[in-house]
């Protein structure tokens, strides 16, 4: 690789993927070598807990390309990937998990038709989810239908986090302020022009999902609350509607004292109180969520802090960017020599 960087990155976010590291490599490693072109592949350890981190040492030593940037938390896939994109060198960058449901093949079709036909993105969509179980591909295709109609029909359906970037798109996600996007929502608003290559989905090579059922929901809710205020456009026509079955309750209450039927009355009265409990707690949840999001871009505090970069082995360190600057535009603390990084991957 030369100063001015490699023609490819490929970014692999990972969390305690110490099963899969050898079965990754012996999938990745040929295909990025055979495309005779100068490359890196970073993998971004998103705090792992297990033999992860010692794992990526040891392939560093007979795997040159490979580079480790380690986080010193666990921060989430979103952030790790965001990191991982941010920082790589490459004139188009590739993400793509380690879970090898995604196949890495795919990445020379996806450069290939980036190549000729001068696109900035190339989404890998799953022309088949059938390794995927009967909940897991409904929670998806209602996933994808509500992103569809939140942010618009540029959001490709059955599209995830492995997708192709030019450096352009990279260059105009560092100028986002966001600290944290939710990267399949934000790179089709951009705007670049896009493609799509199509695969067949795999099972998982090794190891559990990193994305139950809570973290799924939760990708969900920050995907639509970073992205539309429709929920408190729905607050409101909820309240709205309240108010109408409350004036029709009135009417009812008018006509049946006016017939003399007023005797008892305690079941209207008492789902009449349920009901509007229920509205304005529903309407103050939905505020809630955009007052912490308020709340924590107010802070100031970056979505993830890079511990380590092996990169720095060579001398060749980026400029802080994106979620490791603090408030001042200052670094957040500093990144280790090599030494340091050394014993860190251990």
């Amino acid at each position: 690789m030369t100063r001015t960087g490699p023609l490819l990155s490929v970014v692999v976010p990972m969390y305690n993927e110490e099963s899969v590291l050898p079965l990754l490599a012996a999938r990745l490693r040929p295909v990025l070598d055979d495309l005779a072109e100068p490359y890196e592949v970073v993998a971004v350890d998103d705090g792992s807990v297990d033999g992860t981190a010692a794992g990526l040492a040891a392939l560093r030593a007979s795997w040159p390309q490979l580079r480790v940037l380690r986080l010193r938390r666990n921060s989430g896939h979103q952030a790790a990937l965001v990191a991982g994109v941010l920082r790589a060198r490459g004139r188009y960058v590739v993400s793509i998990d380690a879970d090898l449901q995604d196949p890495p093949e795919t990445i020379v079709a996806m450069l290939r038709l980036a190549r000729a036909e001068g696109l900035d993105v190339v989404y890998g969509v799953r022309a088949d989810r059938s390794t995927d179980g009967t909940f897991k591909r409904w929670t998806a295709a209602g996933y994808y239908r509500l992103m569809r109609r939140l942010v618009g029909k540029q959001v490709p359906a059955q599209a995830g986090d492995f997708r192709l970037l030019s450096r352009a798109v990279v260059e105009a996600l560092r100028e986002l302020p966001e600290r944290a996007p939710v990267l399949r929502l934000v790179v089709p608003w951009l705007g670049f022009p896009s493609g799509e290559v199509t695969y067949q989905r795999a099972e998982r090579a090794a190891g559990r999902t990193k994305y139950p059922l809570s973290r799924m929901a939760g990708l969900a809710a920050e995907s639509v609350t970073s992205f539309s205020a429709a929920p408190l456009r729905f607050a409101t026509w909820l309240g709205l509607a309240g108010v109408v079955v409350c004036a029709l309750l009135v009417v009812v209450a008018v006509v049946a004292w006016f017939a003399g039927a007023t005797v008892t009355g305690w079941p209207s009265l008492y789902m009449a109180i349920l009901f509007l409990g229920a509205v304005q707690l529903l309407c103050l949840g939905l505020l809630g969520e955009y007052v912490a999001r308020i709340y924590t871009a107010v802070q100031g505090r970056p979505a993830y802090v890079v511990a380590a970069d092996s990169a720095d082995d060579a001398g060749d360190r980026d400029p802080v960017v994106g979620g490791e600057r603090t408030g001042d535009g200052g670094p957040v603390g500093q990144v280790p020599g090599p030494a340091a990084l050394a014993d860190s991957l251990r």
